[in-house]
């Protein structure tokens, strides 16, 4: 089976190869460096999953895979708090489209306050822990868990949960 991860995202690349690995056999993945076609910044729900949909489509397309991958992670704001929330597609050759959402917690105050004025989470998480690029290892879900939940983590999730709905569409089928 040919899988496609519409990113070079290191994270969310591992995501999916470990839990394919894992429920899947005979696996071979490319990875395309698809743009979500979406804000740089994706606010709310709506703009983040259609970043995860337009991944997965254009990786799709990229090559003969068999299923596509688009994972997104974005912010939304619900009763005046920012939360980060993230989305996935699992996107088939012939056109199923498998859709998850995941884990979502609010941002301290300051970060919220940047985002609201034009920031993008992942420049701001280096500067707040002054390392380089968070959203590649443990992203800001692992700095405000304490590091007991890692980006890696947050995506396998949603694609445990991509991946469950297919096997069981493809299962009854």
């Amino acid at each position: 089976m040919k899988i496609a991860i519409g990113t070079k995202n290191a994270a969310k690349i591992n995501a999916v190869e470990n839990i394919c690995n894992s429920l899947l056999d005979n696996v071979e993945y490319v990875t395309h460096d698809v743009p979500s076609l979406v804000a740089i910044q994706p606010i709310g729900d709506m703009e983040t999953l259609q970043g995860a949909k337009n991944r997965a489509a254009q990786a799709c397309k990229e090559d003969n895979s068999d299923m596509a991958f688009g994972l997104e992670g974005g912010v939304k704001e619900l009763d005046g708090q920012l939360y980060l929330c993230n989305w996935g597609v699992l996107k088939t050759r012939l056109g199923q489209q498998y859709i998850a959402g995941g884990a979502q917690i609010p941002l301290p105050d300051d970060i919220a306050n940047s985002l609201r004025n034009g920031g993008e989470l992942g420049p701001l998480m280096d500067a707040y822990t002054n390392q380089k690029g968070i959203r590649h290892h443990e992203g800001a879900i692992g700095v405000f868990t304490n590091g007991i939940v890692k980006r890696g983590e947050m995506f396998e999730h949603i694609v445990i949960l991509l991946v469950g709905q297919y096997l069981r569409a493809h299962t009854n089928s």
